[in-house]
């Protein structure tokens, strides 16, 4: 039976995966980075790719934003077989010493949103990624140079209701930038046995009152994918 949400069949999904929460964005990962991409679903505007990256079976499945979504979309990847979830993503920068463009590789997330309290049923925890992939994803910044920074994100469900203030609160625990999906996926990976980790792009500093200018922005993802591509042949 095909999954509610992602469409899709045992088989049409690659056991790399990679995660945005942008439909357009997938589209274009899918278009320019993977050989041969076949879109095998648009349930929802959840695209969907399987292509190929340097020979290697890679799909990029867009989770929508925010952990509830992407929660269900990792749940069903599972399901069709996916075993290494990377979530490639913006975020919003709260450390000083973050600038636009700049890649954060996620060491753990600070779980604010409610998909991962659900989960837990409350208790207290700590979500962190695959050790093996924050391994490479880290080892493969650093190899081609690239301006990145390695440390604590938090996630969160309400886009608009972080303030500058408040964002500058949780700096004084070491988080680096705030996001929306980090954490669920964390979890889950534990949860379903299969290996989790987030690489973002910064697209602002929280209390800006627009995004980096587009061609900044376009150029810390490329990055990031690029980044992120290499490090899943790793593991």
């Amino acid at each position: 039976m095909s999954p509610i949400h992602v469409q899709g069949q045992r088989g049409d999904v690659a056991e790399r995966v990679l995660l945005p929460g942008d439909p357009g964005r997938a589209e274009w990962i899918a278009k320019t980075f993977l050989e041969d991409p076949v879109l095998y679903t648009s349930h929802r505007g959840l695209l969907g790719f399987t292509g190929r990256y340097r020979g290697v079976p890679v799909s990029v499945q867009t989770t929508g934003m925010g952990a509830p979504s992407a929660s269900i979309v990792a749940e069903e990847l599972v399901q069709l077989g996916a075993r290494v979830l990377l979530r490639v993503g913006t975020c919003g920068a709260v450390d000083e010493g973050l600038f636009p463009g700049d890649l954060v590789i996620a060491q753990g997330a600070v779980p604010l949103d409610g998909a991962t309290r659900q989960y837990l049923e409350g208790r207290p925890y700590a979500p962190v990624p695959d050790p093996l992939l924050f391994r490479a994803l880290w080892a493969k910044a650093e190899a081609k140079g690239y301006p990145h920074h390695v440390g604590l994100v938090a996630t969160e469900d309400a886009f608009y209701a972080t303030t500058p203030e408040g964002a500058r609160a949780w700096a004084r625990y070491g988080v680096l930038a705030f996001e929306m999906e980090a954490s669920a996926l964390f979890l889950l990976g534990r949860l379903r046995g299969v290996r989790a980790g987030a690489l973002l792009t910064v697209s602002n500093r929280i209390g800006d009152p627009e995004l980096a200018p587009k061609e900044v922005l376009q150029e810390g993802v490329r990055r990031m994918v690029e980044v992120a591509l290499e490090a899943l042949l790793e593991v």
